[in-house]
């Protein structure tokens, strides 16, 4: 199952892509180009979500909605120290044994990004810490500036913010594919690409596909976005940690194993009817999938509870060691999580909806 160069191009644009929670422009601006030439309607709402309306030729179709999120965890600049450091702030959960000696990039007002690593005082001149360590409070982020007008010269200011300096690569196999970011670009990526592949298909519903800002810290923009569009049913694209570094049979979160069939984390549980919809819907199109469930959530879990309710559900893959620098996603996982939403999404009418709510 080899992999478009136009995909791989999306991929790498994606995800090196700077779009911290609550600084998702960029990722914006390029979704909306992308998206354009296959919508009948671009809209936003007042956070910065953005979706791209298909409409269909059915009377008062149902809507459904596809909702990646743009943000990735990133940082956001606290304090300019006298000596030229700098303190910051988590946006998005971050494990401290990830950070240290790691390049990342603050990005100013004026859209210079500005290459750093982060650094903390060194374990040879600790006083009476030996090897205890080192908290987030206690790191720097060190970007070659002697003092706190070198900072200012560079445009940088407490507010900016910062996100890991990694480049998209395709690894020795080619389907593994290495990159910062992928929770959520693969989100982003797929929103494009399925309103692309049902192009030239009538639907059933008014699809409406894009992505929400803000889902690391609190699943803010998907609360905005759901009350703007009202929507019936729901998917949420999103990738999750994978568990399986340590080869054990019994770990759930493979990747090469297919898209996820997730059936329930700490925000949402997929309800029967939407289970089954999306097991008869992989046996008809041969999608490869695993069942999955996560101690974390996704925007669905915000959605399947705005307005009077919304039956969602998750599209999804794995990636090993989301929320650090650098993850790794399985190219053919992503595949059939494609086949899985445009397929579920070409099955979607009036009579569907009735089902997926038991009515």
């Amino acid at each position: 199952m080899k992999i478009a160069t136009n995909t791989l191009e999306r991929m790498k644009t994606l995800t090196e892509l700077h779009g911290a929670p609550g600084f998702e422009d960029k990722v914006r601006s390029y979704m909306k180009k992308e998206m354009e030439p296959f919508a009948d309607e671009i809209m936003q709402d007042g956070l910065g979500g953005i979706f791209a309306l298909k409409k269909s030729k059915v009377e008062n179709a149902p809507k459904v909605m596809i909702a990646g999120h743009m943000d990735e965890v990133g940082f956001m600049v606290t304090q300019l120290a006298d000596n030229g450091m700098i303190k910051f702030t988590p946006l998005g959960g971050w494990s401290n044994d990830v950070l240290l000696s790691h390049k990342f990039k603050v990005r100013t007002s004026e859209d210079k990004e500005i290459t750093g690593v982060i650094g903390s005082v060194p374990v040879h001149f600790r006083k009476g810490e030996g090897n205890k360590p080192v908290q987030l409070d206690d790191m720097l982020l060190d970007v070659g500036a002697d003092s706190r007008e070198d900072l200012e010269s560079m445009g940088i200011r407490p507010g900016d913010s910062i996100v890991p300096d990694v480049n998209f690569e395709v690894l020795e196999q080619e389907n593994k594919l290495l990159a910062k970011a992928w929770d959520n670009r693969y989100g982003c990526l797929i929103a494009i690409e399925t309103l692309e592949a049902l192009a030239d298909v009538e639907l059933d519903c008014d699809l409406y596909v894009g992505a929400n800002v803000q889902e690391e810290v609190g699943l803010r923009g998907a609360k905005v976005s759901a009350n703007m569009i009202k929507p019936d049913i729901a998917f949420a694209v999103d990738c999750s940690p994978a568990n399986d570094m340590l080869g054990n049979k019994d770990d759930i979160g493979k990747i090469g194993e297919g898209t996820l069939v997730r059936i329930m984390d700490r925000t949402m549980i997929l309800s029967k009817p939407m289970r089954d919809y999306m097991l008869e819907t992989a046996d008809a199109h041969d999608i490869k999938f695993q069942y999955y469930q996560s101690p974390g959530g996704t925007d669905a879990g915000s959605i399947h509870v705005s307005n009077e309710g919304v039956v969602s559900a998750v599209v999804g893959i794995v990636a090993r060691y989301i929320h650090t620098s650098h993850s790794i996603i399985n190219a053919e996982d992503y595949m059939h999580a494609k086949t899985m939403l445009t397929e579920l999404v070409r099955g979607i009418d009036h009579d569907r909806v009735a089902e997926l709510r038991g009515q």
